[in-house]
C-alpha cells in the first residue's frame, strides 16, 4: 500500500524524489496501456468481445431447492430460429428443417445400407473423452504393447485434416473430428475454415459418412501460442449409441443420427477468450442432457436437451475464463450427483439438473487450466494453472464455501496440459516438458520424477493425456511415438511405438474397446489390434 507521510523526514520535494515521481508518472500509464492492449488483442485479431457484467460464479442453489428432484425448466425456441449473425449476441437452435442445410455427407447410400434406422448401436465404455467418466482406464489386457506399419496394425486411413480431438467408439463405428481450410502459422483469414465429423466403420476403416460445417465468423486467428498448438478440432465428440454429438466452438453443438443426418444445431456463444487460444473442452452426457463447457464462447456451462437441442439451463461465471477442462460427474450418494469443474482459482460443484452452484472451494490453481478433474472415491483431484500452481484434492459434496472443510491436500506437483491417470492409488503423467511423474493420490506426495530419455523433442513434447489399459500405462507423445510403461515407483518403459511414415503431430488421447486401440495423428487414424 502506498502511504503519504507528512512527517519531518519526508523528502518528497527533493530533486531525486521529483525525478522518481516523474518516472512513475510515465511508467504507470505505459503499464496500463500495455495491459489494456493485451486484454483487447484477441478482439483486434477478429474475435468477438465479452459481454460485460458477468458474475464471478453461477447462481447458487438455495436451501429450499432439492438437489435430487429439481425439475427441468426448458425454454421454448422456435424451430425456425436462425444462425446468429456476425456481431450479434443472439443464440438459438440453428434451423435444420431444410435438408439442404444439413451439410454434405459422403457415401449416403452406403450409410443407409450399413445402418438400419431402427438399430441401436450400443455405446462402448469409450464413448467420450478419456473413456468411462473421463477416467482414462480400461481393464482390457488384450491391447498390444508393440506395433508398427507392419505389426499389429489392423488398418489405417488418411484424414481430411488435422485435429487434437480423440476418437470415440460405438460397437460398430469410430467418430472423429478434424478441420480444413487453414494452411498454417500466421494465417489470419479464417473464412475458409471448415470442421468435419467422420463416421468410420471399425471393421475395415471405411468412411461411412462425413459432415462438413463451415465455421461461423469471426474465428480466432491461427497465430501465437494458442490455436497453432492444438488447432480448430480439439473438442472430442460424445455418443449415446443412437446419436453422436459434436462441439464445434463458435459454430455450436451439433447432433446427428447414426446415418449422418443432422438433428439439431445449437449456438452456445460466439465470443473469444482474453487470449484467443480457441476452444478445447469436450462434451459429456448426463441422463437426457448434453453438457458443454462453453467457457471460451460465453463464459458459461450449459445443458442442452439431447433430443431437441433446446437449452435446459445456463450457468454463467466470469471465473470460467481460461477453464479448458472437461467437467466430470461425481456421485455423492444415491440421491445426489455433482457436476464438478475446475476454474482458475476455484473448484465448483453444480447441480447437473439445474446448473445451480451447490458448493465451491478456493484453490491456488491460477492461470489457464487445461487438465480435467480426476475422481478418486469421494474426492476430486485438480491439476493445472501456471506450472508453479501445483495440484490439490477436495472432497465432493457439502454446500456453500467448503474451502476450509473439504480440502484434503495440496501439492507442488502439476501437469500443465495433459490429465494424469489414477491407478492403484497413484497418479501418473508426463508433462509438457517431457518429465515423468508418479505421485500419491492419498496425500499428493511425490513418489518419482525423472526426465524421459526416450523423448527427444523438447518443444512441449506431450499434450495427450495418459491412459491405463490392462496393467500398462500408455503415454502418447507429439513426435516421439507412444510409450508403453509399467506402473510403479520408477519409470520402466516396455516399448516405444511409432509409425515411421507419419511425421505429423499427435495431440489426441488414445481410445480403446474389445482389444482394439485407436490412435490419431494430424494426418491419420490407426486401429491397432493383436494379430491372430
Amino acid at each position: 500500500m502506498l502511504r503519504h507521510s507528512n512527517t519531518e523526514g519526508n523528502t518528497s520535494n527533493s530533486p531525486t524524489s521529483s525525478r522518481r515521481y516523474r518516472w512513475v508518472g510515465l511508467l504507470v500509464p505505459l503499464g496500463l496501456g500495455i495491459a489494456g492492449i493485451t486484454l483487447i488483442m484477441p478482439y483486434l485479431s477478429g474475435g468477438r468481445m465479452r459481454h460485460p457484467g458477468a458474475p464471478v460464479r453461477p447462481d447458487t442453489q438455495s436451501a429450499a431447492q432439492s438437489i435430487s428432484t429439481q425439475a427441468i425448466s426448458t425454454q421454448t425456441i422456435s424451430p425456425q430460429a436462425k444462425i446468429p449473425q456476425a456481431g450479434s449476441s443472439d443464440e438459438a437452435i440453428l434451423d435444420v428443417a431444410n435438408p439442404a442445410d444439413a451439410g454434405s455427407r459422403n457415401a449416403e447410400n452406403t450409410a443407409a445400407e450399413l445402418i438400419s434406422t431402427t438399430a441401436n448401436h450400443a455405446a462402448t465404455d469409450w464413448s467420450r473423452f478419456r473413456g468411462p467418466n473421463g477416467t482414462g482406464i480400461s481393464s482390457d489386457t488384450s491391447i498390444p504393447t508393440e506395433w508398427s506399419e507392419s505389426k499389429n496394425l489392423k488398418w489405417s486411413i488418411p484424414l481430411p485434416g488435422p485435429g487434437s480431438s480423440s476418437p470415440i467408439l460405438t460397437d460398430q463405428f469410430v467418430f472423429l473430428s478434424c478441420y480444413t481450410g487453414i494452411s498454417g502459422e500466421g494465417q489470419r483469414e479464417t473464412g475458409k475454415l471448415k470442421r468435419h465429423l467422420l463416421c468410420i466403420q471399425r471393421s475395415d476403416g471405411k468412411i461411412v459418412w462425413t459432415h462438413e460445417e463451415s465455421a461461423i465468423q469471426p474465428e480466432d486467428p491461427y497465430q501465437g501460442m494458442g490455436v497453432p498448438e492444438h488447432g480448430y478440432a480439439t473438442n472430442t465428440p460424445v455418443t449415446d449409441g443412437n446419436r453422436v454429438f459434436a462441439f464445434f466452438g463458435k459454430s455450436g453443438v451439433l447432433a446427428f443420427d447414426m446415418q449422418g443426418k443432422k438433428l439439431w444445431q445449437t449456438s452456445v456463444g460466439t465470443e473469444s477468450g482474453n487470449r484467443a487460444w480457441g476452444t478445447a473442452s469436450s462434451l459429456i452426457l448426463y441422463e437426457d442432457l448434453v453438457i458443454v463447457n462453453a467457457s471460451e464462447e460465453s463464459q458459461s456451462i450449459r445443458a442442452l436437451n439431447a433430443a431437441t437441442g433446446e437449452e435446459v439451463w445456463k450457468a454463467v461465471g466470469s471465473a470460467l475464463e481460461l477453464a479448458y477442462g472437461t467437467p466430470i460427474l461425481a456421485k455423492v450418494d444415491d440421491q445426489r450427483t455433482d457436476l464438478v469443474i475446475a476454474v482458475p482459482g476455484e473448484i465448483w460443484g453444480l447441480n447437473p439438473r439445474t446448473g445451480k452452484l451447490v458448493w465451491y472451494a478456493e484453490t491456488t490453481l491460477t492461470g489457464n487450466l487445461s487438465p480435467s478433474l480426476i475422481l478418486d472415491g469421494d474426492k476430486v483431484i485438480a491439476f493445472g494453472g501456471y506450472r508453479s500452481s501445483g495440484s490439490m484434492a477436495i472432497r465432493v459434496g457439502g454446500t456453500g464455501d467448503v474451502t476450509k472443510s473439504h480440502v484434503v491436500w495440496t501439492s507442488r506437483n502439476s501437469s500443465y496440459v495433459s490429465t494424469p491417470v489414477l491407478v492403484d492409488g497413484k497418479l501418473y503423467w508426463i508433462d509438457d516438458r517431457g518429465t515423468y511423474y508418479a505421485s500419491s493420490a492419498k496425500d499428493g506426495e511425490l513418489i518419482h520424477r525423472s526426465r524421459v530419455s526416450n523423448i527427444t523433442s523438447r518443444d512441449r513434447p506431450v499434450y495427450a493425456s495418459a491412459v491405463a489399459l490392462g496393467n500398462r500405462l500408455y503415454f502418447q507423445t507429439r513426435f516421439d511415438g507412444l510409450l508403453v510403461a509399467e506402473p510403479g515407483t520408477e519409470l520402466k518403459i516396455i516399448s516405444q511405438n511409432r509409425f515411421d511414415g507419419d511425421k505429423s503431430m499427435c495431440n489426441a488421447t488414445p481410445a480403446t474397446d474389445r482389444g482394439e486401440l485407436y490412435l490419431r495423428s494430424d494426418s491419420h487414424l490407426y486401429c491397432v489390434r493383436a494379430e491372430r
